[in-house]
């Protein structure tokens, strides 16, 4: 039965083992199989656990409670699916048949259980007030539209082309972030190392007392005195290597190329002391992080005090950044592509690119319809954060490049754009081709839009 099974449907059933056998049950019930769902809830399924606040360990405590007495005789044996189990998991099969799928999907499994008559599920589940009829709808919607991608058209892995970009005088080419670096350069020569680390560029960036930043590590338990204090008990570099030894120590690189990759997700045109911290908490390594944990601060907390001001400017490359991720939530995927900042850019509305994009008939409306044939939906959406396609960071790194030319600080949508026109492989030209755009009045109509600008 389960050859027609996608691998995420298999996680269910095999969780549903594990969760019986963690209750000690000899049988694998109806309940045990919902549980494995609400555990293996992504995109709109956990969407909809969530609008009913309905948690893996709410459910797990309340089906415990239902079937206490089925506990098993032989505990190391593996448990067997009841009748039941069985009769739901052919149910999802009969469900994939008739919306014309040739697999079970994770949503079949999903309406099957909402569907079970002879179990707990509905009672369990009424008390949480969950509105049944509502997510089977959904789920239904989504199950009949559904064009299975098993991967974006556009790669997502760190390439060679990209390798290109990881230099280090690009890391510092901002006036905020070389004073950073001057600073840091000055206390590696004050210390006996040879090499900089991630302790002295956080150390350089909590000397700067004036800054929001500051504040905000202060206000998170990160003091210049604190930080040094612990930074004076350590003897040894060690955490900082995991390579051969650089002109940065292989920590301190990855960070800062990652303080790099989160400006430009900002819509940053340079690296800031912000970026820096942000990349080091996404990285969690080296001496800085280390210290961190050792003062006890909250990743979570001091990420989200540092993208609060950020966030607050909501500057133009920001705010389509912003869209473009609620767009790949929308697509129930955890991939941003190149086509997702075009929708980011149409979304936006108010800017050059938009306005050259309007003058050309192409509409969000369109793009979206567009787009969904080229990369289908997905069910891969879930709280974690967003990777991008080799060809979105590509487009990044043309629009901040364009950025610094112009003496921005910020990449504007028109940045991208024109950035977009320069990959033609890429899903968002390709979709511009398919509307009938082409570069040459992509570029022209930007050209025009900002002469309008300046007059």
């Amino acid at each position: 039965m389960f050859e027609k099974y996608t691998e995420k449907a298999i996680n269910v059933v095999t969780q549903a083992q594990k969760e019986a056998k963690k209750m000690n049950h000899s049988l694998i019930q109806p309940e045990h199989i919902f549980l494995a769902i609400i555990k293996e809830s992504r995109g709109i399924s956990l969407k909809i656990f969530k609008m009913y606040n309905i948690t893996y360990e709410k459910f797990y405590e309340a089906t415990e409670e239902k079937l206490r007495f089925e506990k098993s005789v032989n505990l190391k044996a593996t448990p067997q699916f009841s009748e039941p189990s069985k009769n739901l998991l052919k149910y999802a099969l009969d469900l994939a048949t008739l919306s014309n799928n040739q697999i079970v999907l994770y949503e079949h499994i999903f309406l099957a259980a909402l569907e079970n008559k002879n179990s707990y599920i509905g009672r369990l589940l009424e008390k949480f007030k969950f509105n049944t009829a509502q997510a089977q709808d959904l789920l239904k919607r989504l199950v009949q539209k559904k064009i299975k991608k098993l991967e974006h058209p556009e790669k997502y892995e760190i390439t060679v082309e990209e390798q290109k970009y990881r230099t280090a005088e690009r890391l510092f080419d901002g006036d905020t972030a070389s004073e950073i670096f001057e600073r840091a350069v000055m206390k590696l020569r004050s210390s006996n190392y040879e090499i900089l680390g991630t302790d002295q560029i956080i150390s350089s960036i909590l000397e700067d007392k004036s800054s929001e930043l500051t504040k905000i590590l202060e206000d998170n338990g990160v003091t210049a005195e604190l930080f040094n204090e612990e930074l004076n008990k350590i003897s040894s570099r060690k955490a900082e290597f995991e390579g051969q030894q650089i002109v940065f120590t292989p920590n301190a690189f990855i960070i800062m190329n990652t303080a790099l990759q989160t400006a430009k997700e900002l819509g940053s045109s340079e690296v800031t002391p912000e970026h820096v911290i942000l990349g080091m908490l996404k990285l969690k390594k080296g001496i800085a992080y280390d210290i961190f944990r050792k003062l006890n601060i909250s990743d979570t907390k001091l990420k989200d005090d540092i993208l609060k001001p950020i966030e607050k400017s909501m500057s133009e490359g920001l705010t389509i950044m912003k869209l473009a991720k609620q767009e790949a939530h929308r697509l129930g995927k955890n991939v941003v592509g190149t086509e997702m900042f075009l929708i980011g850019i149409l979304g936006e509305a108010s800017n050059i690119a938009a306005r050259v994009l309007t003058e050309l008939e192409i509409t969000i409306k369109d793009v979206r319809l567009t787009v969904e044939n080229y990369v289908g939906y997905g069910n891969d959406y879930t709280d974690s954060e967003v990777t991008f396609t080799d060809n979105a960071k590509k487009i990044l790194e043309l629009a901040w490049t364009i950025a610094k030319k112009e003496n921005k600080k910020r990449i504007e949508a028109h940045h991208l754009l024109q950035a977009i026109t320069m990959i033609p492989e890429s899903v968002a030209m390709k979709t511009l081709e398919h509307l009938g755009a082409d570069v040459v009045e992509i570029k022209q109509g930007i050209i025009n839009e900002i002469n309008k600008g300046s007059c």
